[in-house]
């Protein structure tokens, strides 16, 4: 397992002035000086962990590319390490918990970072479950918002305390802290027949399969994240998106007088961060339920 390496040295911003979000009139240079005021609490939720990108070499409007394997071309401030993936073969990855990494991968025009649900030295130990909330097309924000609350406290019934996140595009994130005790198959496997088990308790208003055809209508529960390897947005990851939204966690009485998933923009991010949002502290040792106890 690596250790970690001194700070590096910031990198230099190369082309400050192309154009990253045309709609909002955003550069380079913005995106790089975001990323380097919000590093901090960037790292809070995505520091020491496997890191996953979207790149958008010519801005959100070009190709863009999602990376999972970040090789020396994205700099030394990255740590490195090589794990077996899920089909045996193995891998080199790239983990960050400092400032220069965040940079590193802004000046490499990344604009949304995906962390793994564990921490790179207790890999095969996650510690927090993550439900997407992805909503048809048809379902309004007030719906979603009933949702979220819904599942909220379904998870309370199990004595799981959960926590919102804005997106910044369509949905909402429901974030469980878990304690490190659970391999990836327990984690997968509770967060599969619990939104199966919503499912079946409101099979008008929620679905817990991937299928386009069964979510007219209905909220899509995204459990699939919770498996080894699998990625969700970080809090305060831009969004390659028009208009440059964040992902932003909110307090459940924020959440509640929000009008939009995507209410927060790079500017108005920049005006939040010294604000307190999750107090999480005292849920890091939840315990999954039992099974049984999901029938």
């Amino acid at each position: 397992m690596p250790t970690r390496k001194s700070v590096a040295t910031l990198p230099t911003l190369s082309s400050p002035d192309r154009v990253v979000y045309p709609d909002a009139g955003l550069t380079k240079r913005d995106v790089f000086k975001y990323y380097e005021a919000v590093a901090p609490r960037l790292l809070e939720d995505s520091g020491e962990r496997l890191m996953s990108v979207v790149r958008c070499p010519n801005g959100i409007d070009g190709e863009r590319f999602f990376q999972k394997h970040l090789g020396p071309a994205f700099g030394k401030a990255l740590h490195r390490v090589e794990i077996a993936e899920n089909d045996g073969k193995r891998a080199q990855y790239a983990w960050l918990d400092d400032v220069a990494g965040v940079l590193a991968l802004a000046q490499m025009n990344v604009i949304e970072f995906h962390p793994w649900g564990s921490r790179v030295k207790t890999l095969e130990k996650p510690d927090r479950l993550i439900f997407d909330l992805d909503p048809d097309p048809g379902i309004g924000w007030a719906k979603l918002k009933a949702a979220a609350h819904e599942l909220r406290d379904a998870l309370a019934e199990f004595e799981l305390q959960s926590f919102p996140r804005l997106t910044g595009g369509k949905g909402v994130h429901l974030v469980v802290p878990i304690a490190r005790r659970y391999a990836w198959d327990e984690a997968r496997d509770f967060s599969d027949k619990f939104a199966h088990a919503m499912e079946a308790r409101a099979p008008a208003r929620y679905v817990a399969t991937m299928s386009k055809a069964k979510r007219e209508g209905r909220v899509f529960i995204d459990w699939l994240r919770n498996g080894r390897g699998a990625t969700a947005v970080a809090s305060w990851s831009l969004r390659a998106r028009k208009g440059a939204p964040v992902a932003m966690p909110v307090t459940w009485d924020e959440f509640a007088r929000v009008r939009a998933p995507d209410r927060f923009k790079l500017r108005d991010a920049l005006k939040r961060l010294d604000a307190p949002i999750w107090d999480d502290a005292g849920a890091r040792d939840q315990r999954l339920p039992k099974a049984a106890d999901l029938h």
